[in-house]
């Protein structure tokens, strides 16, 4: 698994996907390697008038695999915590807090999560209700009914380095809203870049010649920088950890390996598999929900 970079056409006109794949085949020389399909669910929380703030939760299925982000806007970041905390004082005052305001984890296989929540009589029911049953009661409706939206295409590579992921945003009704388009450069697991908002030159080059050229196309770059992404995968017990213990450095005489002395916090899975598709579905999430489509 490589790096990626994602791209969003807003005004992609009925006939999008099949001008990109078009356009993929006849100038790129693309192999076609499978269907892309993403489903993307959303539920709010039932407990009523005893929290200020209504708390959301969102989720993301790609593969085998289910992301999910919950959301609490009452309690505080990370950084809201450390910003207030005394000199000398952090570790105290990051456990103080029950819970924070972002929780990102993935569950497996998919239909899990549901099956959980209804077990336990979690308050969470789908965003938007559908029309059969007893619309009147919202508890009474099925957690399965919270499909919102599905990402629908085709997953291409060019040659060896690069894969090509592009889809339609299909809502639940069957109206499309555009597309996504997602590069990924196999070659590298990191890639370091000046740009404070993450962005990639070779991610966002390869993603602008894949588009066709189309009058008035509106595309958008969806990015995340490394701090914001650190931010989201924070572990409090990990970071408590890491406060208290003293590292001892672990010298890799692989020859054969990359040099990754400037990788400071560095994980051996980092980019693989299920963490690479983390941030892919956390970008998408974030992409859908600026729109208010989720």
């Amino acid at each position: 698994m490589g790096f990626t970079g994602l791209a969003r056409w807003v005004n992609a006109p009925p006939t999008g996907l099949s001008l990109v794949r078009d356009n993929l085949l006849l100038n790129h020389n693309a192999a076609y390697r499978g269907k892309w399909h993403i489903v993307l669910k959303s539920y709010r929380s039932t407990i009523g008038q005893s929290v200020p703030f209504e708390r959301t939760m969102y989720t993301i299925t790609m593969d085998e695999n289910v992301f999910v982000n919950l959301e609490d806007p009452a309690a505080p970041t990370r950084m809201d915590v450390l910003s207030a905390a005394p000199p000398g004082q952090e570790i105290s005052w990051l456990q103080n807090p029950s819970h924070y305001r972002s929780t990102f984890l993935t569950v497996r296989p998919p239909g899990s999560l549901e099956q959980l929540l209804t077990q336990i009589k979690a308050k969470w029911v789908p965003v938007r209700q559908t029309s059969s049953g007893n619309s009147n009661n919202p508890r009474s409706q099925p957690l399965s009914t919270a499909q919102q939206l599905t990402v629908d295409g085709h997953i291409f590579g060019i040659g060896t380095d690069w894969i090509v992921r592009i889809g339609n945003v299909v809502l639940a009704g069957g109206a499309v809203r555009g597309m996504l388009l997602e590069a990924e450069y196999l070659p590298l697991p990191v890639l370091k870049t000046p740009l404070a908002d993450g962005t990639s030159d070779l991610l966002s080059n390869l993603l602008a010649s894949i588009l066709p050229l189309v009058k008035d196309a509106k595309t958008v770059a969806v990015t995340i920088s490394d701090a914001q992404w650190e931010d989201v995968l924070w572990d409090r017990e990990e970071e408590i950890k890491s406060r208290t213990e003293t590292k001892s450095e672990a010298q890799d005489d692989d020859p054969y390996s990359w040099d990754n002395d400037d990788v400071k916090d560095w994980k051996p899975n980092d980019w693989i598999g299920i963490d690479r598709d983390q941030r892919s579905a956390y970008l998408i999430m974030g992409a859908l929900r600026s729109e208010s489509l989720l």
